[in-house]
């Protein structure tokens, strides 16, 4: 399918004070797009390449963020006393965000089914899948990075990928949520090639990529308010 929209913002998880944007939609963002068009437990998308259709084009924006996250645990606390309360303005701060602008892509993934549902045909949630984007149905707003930034989204058009070839370094290819609310992050070697990043299944290993200490914010600490 293809998707677009006036901004967008893929922020870059290693860092970690003002929010910089990857030149192109992560493999991650794209497959919350597609599952907020349409998911179900039997199976999981896995993105194989995306096509860049507009120019790669940077905006810099001032936006007003809190400067924590708020964990399980302090809902948790707030659910226990129904008198305490989050007061957004003395976390509040002024923060610059690097955003990409007018963007348009074309995203190309697979279906993998689950293990409990390997006697399921993928065809059968294909299909779904397929009907959805062509009468512009979902679950919920489809966004580019932030949920401001929202998505429009249809079936693949004629457009034809921009001509460019860029070594875009590492990017972020997956999150793995674990039970006990951490956070691992999966990479793997980005390249545009004629505007097309191929996005390989398996992801580089997790010691060949190394990670800032404390990088994981948004499971335990302080860091940047949203996703």
């Amino acid at each position: 399918m293809e998707v677009a929209g006036a901004l967008a913002c893929f922020t870059r998880p290693e860092l970690k004070v003002e929010r910089v944007s990857y030149p192109v939609i992560s493999p991650s963002a794209a497959v919350g797009l597609l599952e907020a068009i349409f998911w179900k437990p039997e199976f999981r998308y896995a993105v194989t390449a995306i096509e860049v259709l507009k120019p790669i084009e940077w905006i810099s924006v001032r936006r007003n963020e809190v400067k924590s996250v708020v964990t399980a645990q302090e809902v948790a606390a707030l659910r226990r006393q129904p008198g305490r309360r989050y007061d957004v303005e003395k976390d509040r701060d002024q923060r610059n965000a690097l955003l990409l602008r007018d963007v348009a892509y074309r995203i190309r993934a697979q279906i993998v089914m689950a293990d409990h549902a390997r006697g399921v045909p993928e065809e059968k949630y294909r299909e779904q899948m397929r009907r959805r984007v062509d009468k512009g149905a979902c679950f919920s707003q489809p966004f580019l990075g932030c949920r401001e930034f929202s998505a429009s989204f249809g079936p693949a058009t004629e457009a034809v990928p921009i001509g460019r070839d860029e070594e875009l370094g590492v990017m972020l290819h997956s999150i793995v949520y674990r039970k006990d609310g951490g956070e691992e992050y999966r990479w793997f070697h980005a390249q545009l090639h004629q505007g097309v990043m191929e996005v390989p299944m398996v992801p580089l290993g997790v010691d060949q990529v190394a990670m800032p200490a404390g990088s994981a914010w948004r499971a335990d600490g302080p860091g940047p308010g949203g996703a």
